[in-house]
């Protein structure tokens, strides 16, 4: 079997050992939305990863929707994350953060009061949050965003980016997918703006590209990574028949900032609808940063892909929460250990860092 998964590659100026990405994953151990000794230890223990991208981290008050995730827009979780970049750097490994503003993807019971739930367009999003004060709540309407708001949420991307680098943080991956607020300027079923932020495919990627502009602006190309999900259907979002078109002009508009990877959502292996395997050739093809694939992946199938020079690196996600070792293990081709799904999201170490 070919051995490509573990061989070192460059990632802008970083030198990655490997190229397994350990993916972002929600898991809301951040009590206060600020990082912990106990989120030190579970990064750490995964360090063996050539990549660690992390859970997603507002960098927005209005932001943090679900319950007990981060936030990268104070000092008091700029310092909780510099003790988790700096426990993965002593360990030997590379880490971004995942910059994730959930947009209309929340509740108010999980924001600060101050704080409000925004999105493209007032259209609110199926389905039901769980809040810690009242259990599962419907998801309320969303606040259309004005020309002020979005200058506020471009400019806090490109804040929460400085923040990171202060934190330790090797670089960050700006979340254009399932259904958070940069993918919500993105489709059609929750962008149903006529100004220049909608409607046509330049004007729906412009949000996209004008965070990205910023996030490098921030603090540089080769340390801005963006993942996107064509063809998803999480959190209400829809395909629609220019989705090839406008992911294609998208691209091509990260290509002119020089952005330093794109990563592909692709869930279905978990029942999600199929990525177009076209539209992810052509990304693959047109786009001249680093591409990280994902999505149900073994190491023969990453071999295998790597090989075929569909992508540079690989993600792995659900793997890792229950398998700490897991490079080691797909390098020896031991079981892997199944995970508890009911400790995803509770709060403490069983199901986080006690596998």
């Amino acid at each position: 079997m070919s051995n490509t998964l573990f061989t070192p590659t460059t990632l802008g100026k970083l030198q990655l050992k490997n190229r397994i990405v350990m993916a972002p994953l929600t898991r809301s151990r951040a009590t206060g939305n600020v990082p912990n000794e106990l989120m030190e230890k579970y990064y750490q223990q995964r360090a063996a990863a050539g990549l660690i991208i992390t859970e997603g981290t507002s960098p927005s008050p209005n932001g943090l929707g679900y319950a007990r995730i981060p936030g990268m827009f104070s000092d008091a979780q700029v310092q909780g994350w510099k003790r988790v970049t700096d426990g993965v750097h002593a360990a030997g490994g590379k880490i971004f953060v995942q910059l994730m503003h959930t947009g209309r993807i929340g509740h108010p019971a999980n924001l600060a009061a101050e704080a409000k739930i925004v999105a493209p367009s007032a259209v609110v999003a199926p389905g039901e949050m769980w809040t810690d004060s009242n259990g599962m709540q419907p998801h309320p309407a969303p606040a259309e965003m004005s020309e002020a708001d979005i200058a506020t949420a471009i400019a806090e991307y490109a804040n929460a980016s400085k923040r990171a680098i202060e934190a330790g943080f090797d670089g960050v991956e700006l979340h254009g997918a399932n259904g958070y607020l940069i993918d919500q300027f993105l489709n059609t079923a929750t962008n149903q703006r006529t100004d220049k932020w909608g409607g046509s495919v330049e004007n729906r990627i412009r949000f996209a590209v004008e965070v990205a502009r910023a996030s490098v602006a921030a603090i540089g190309a080769d340390r801005v990574g963006m993942r996107i999900s064509p063809y998803g259907a999480f959190n209400g979002t829809a395909p629609d028949a220019k989705m090839d078109v406008m992911y294609l002009k998208l691209v091509e508009a990260l290509n002119e900032l020089g952005l330093v990877y794109i990563h592909i959502v692709d869930h279905s292996s978990m029942g999600a609808p199929e990525v177009s395997p076209e539209l992810k050739a052509k990304i693959r093809v047109n786009f001249k940063g680093k591409y990280i694939l994902s999505g149900g992946y073994d190491a023969a199938r990453a071999n295998a892909d790597l090989d075929a020079q569909k992508g540079d690196l690989v993600a792995f996600g659900r793997p890792f929460i229950s398998n700490p070792d897991l490079v080691q293990k797909l390098k020896s081709g031991t079981a892997l250990t199944a995970p508890d799904f009911s400790t995803f999201y509770t709060p403490g170490e069983k199901g986080y860092t006690d596998y």
